[in-house]
């Protein structure tokens, strides 16, 4: 995984874009946000790439578009700490948008920050849901705040629980909503570094 304009040792990182062997994540802005709501034509050129009829992934809606849209308004320095859309840049029809990822919200007083992430139906199973994800929880590492990594999904979500596995998550117990169950990954956990290498 590579970030660019890497920040100087013990300086919390900005929100630069990640790259990782096949995607990039790319930040959200207050631009981007409201081009995912003006519709796929708007997000296509902003973003420069193409933008698949699968789009959204599921769980991203308008709402929460326009919450993370509301939150970068209020704090624009926080920006690496919210959504970012994953863009596989060697698809056949050139660079594409498969889904988005990110962080809800930046660390919280204990260290604790949260991920999630989705890909559209027909690029899953690819491992590019795991492949985002260690990419989001290396980059919170690199943060000297972070304590720890936590993630929520739902039992039947085989998928997801799959992705928090593969990257080290622990099952902690019940989520913050009814129904939900909450996965942790500390920095003590990943001491021996996050091999990126598999999918």
């Amino acid at each position: 995984m590579s970030i660019s304009s890497p920040d100087p040792p013990g300086e919390e990182p900005d929100a630069s874009v990640i790259t990782t062997s096949r995607l990039e994540l790319v930040p959200a802005s207050i631009e981007l946000l409201q081009a995912a709501l003006d519709g796929a034509h708007v997000l296509r050129e902003k973003l420069r790439a193409e933008v698949p009829a699968s789009w959204p992934n599921e769980f991203l809606d308008d709402a929460a578009l326009q919450y993370t849209r509301e939150k970068l308004s209020q704090a624009p320095h926080d920006r690496m700490w919210w959504m970012y859309f994953i863009l596989l840049f060697r698809a056949p029809a050139g660079r594409t948008l498969i889904g988005s990822a990110g962080y809800k919200g930046p660390p919280s007083g204990d260290g604790t920050v949260e991920i999630g992430y989705g890909i559209v139906d027909d690029h899953q199973r690819c491992g590019y849901a795991t492949e985002a994800a260690r990419a989001l929880i290396e980059r919170a590492f690199a943060c000297p705040r972070v304590t720890r990594v936590v993630a929520e999904t739902l039992p039947e979500l085989t998928g997801s629980i799959g992705v928090l596995r593969k990257c080290g998550f622990r099952l902690e117990g019940p989520g913050s909503e009814s129904g939900a169950i909450r996965f942790v990954l500390s920095r003590q956990d990943c001491e021996g570094g996050l091999d990126l290498s598999s999918q």
